[in-house]
């Protein structure tokens, strides 16, 4: 095999320790060293200057769970850095140390056998943890919320059979009320409901008579405390991914005029592949690296299983919810593809094909920078 670097060093990221290993000159002439670095910040520069020293051009290391993370922020300006997915370089078995491990990225490297990993510029990481982590908040709110609901439930107040959302409006003036005396007069709940509510109104006051103790109500009263929390700190974490999106204006105006992606929906695919669809020669590589793919396993001329190989999970709900929201679309090829589809496979095999469908649009979309368009079917 040809030799691409002649320069290249391979890493082995721990917690505590990097082992290092660096390949030098042609072929038959090759100088290794290997050395072992801590993973303290200083001892992290060090490292940089002794990659430097060595006249390194390009480092490969494993995705190893967060610990890569620091080692790339310190190195990446400086080197052409390969981030390899560890399934896919694994050594032979029974050769395994830490300085086997270095060796044997470095080797790989050094001919060219190393895929890279897609990792997105410093603001798109950015935006990816705060779309993450607003993803945990709703999650955790949605939880306070149901907890609230069950607690209700076994002191047999059962306002969620005549409200359809008892956190809305009129629910949560309802559950303030209640929070505060333990119960809710007659005259109270005309002035705690709107709307379309005033027609409930002897169902609320029925479905309101229950039996909360004391303990019940201090339940109810911390998972509101809880809920108020969250909901401040999902106000503070949207103000913040806004800001971080106004650089990427013309993408999210692009991305929402898919029926069924919403603002929320379009900074998550902005968050998770980028806006550069360079990264990814075709539409399949990037459908294949989100896990909505078909998988591909033949053996003897036989074509076995397709289930879908595992991916991006966090891009891959989003558009999994994008295509029910799709799916509800009317006069939309789309949605009369996805009701084809689910006819024959069921519904969640429709929604997987298509996720993949939509995001081989947006692939093309962010590549040609044109909005969606599809004629109406009738």
């Amino acid at each position: 095999m040809d030799v691409l670097y002649h320069r290249c060093a391979g890493l082995d990221v721990h917690a505590e320790t990097i082992v290092v290993c660096v390949l030098l000159g042609e072929e038959d002439h090759i100088q290794k060293e290997i050395e072992t670095f801590p993973t303290f910040t200083k001892d992290l520069f060090r490292l940089l200057k002794w990659l430097e020293d060595r006249g390194v051009t390009h480092i490969a290391m494993e995705s190893t769970g967060v610990y890569w993370k620091p080692v790339f922020n310190i190195l990446e300006d400086y080197f052409d850095i390969t981030l390899a997915n560890a399934q896919r370089i694994k050594n032979v078995p029974g050769r395994k140390t830490d300085v086997s491990d270095a060796e044997w990225i470095a080797k790989l490297l050094r001919y060219g056998l190393i895929e890279k990993s897609f990792v997105p510029p410093a603001d798109i990481r950015e935006l990816r943890d705060l779309t993450r982590l607003r993803k945990k908040w709703i999650g955790q709110l949605t939880a306070e919320k149901n907890r609230i609901q069950k607690v209700l439930e076994c002191s047999n107040i059962k306002l969620s059979s005549v409200i359809s959302d008892i956190f809305g409006v009129s629910g949560r003036k309802l559950l303030e009320r209640l929070m505060k005396q333990g119960y809710i007069e007659e005259p109270e709940i005309d002035a705690c409901i709107h709307g379309r509510m005033k027609g409930k109104r002897q169902q609320i006051q029925d479905s309101l008579f229950g039996t909360l103790t004391e303990h019940q109500l201090f339940m109810i009263r911390q998972s509101w405390k809880h809920i108020e929390s969250l909901e401040s700190l999902l106000r503070e974490i949207e103000e913040r991914i806004d800001q971080l999106l106004q650089a990427y204006k013309q993408e999210m105006e692009l991305l929402v005029t898919i029926p069924g992606v919403k603002k929320e929906t379009a900074a998550v695919i902005i968050a998770e592949i980028g806006v550069d669809m360079g990264q990814f020669p075709t539409s399949q590589h990037l459908a294949s690296w989100d896990g909505v793919a078909p998988g591909n396993h033949e053996s003897a001329g036989k074509r076995k299983s397709t289930r879908t190989m595992k991916g991006n999970p966090h891009i891959k709900s989003a558009l999994c919810e994008a295509a029910w929201a799709l799916s509800r679309c009317r006069n939309q090829r789309l949605a009369a593809k996805y009701w084809s589809l689910a006819a024959r496979r069921g519904k969640k095999k429709a929604l997987v094909a298509m996720a993949h469908r939509m995001l081989t649009i947006i692939y093309c979309m962010l590549s040609r920078k044109e909005p969606f368009r599809e004629q109406p079917t009738y």
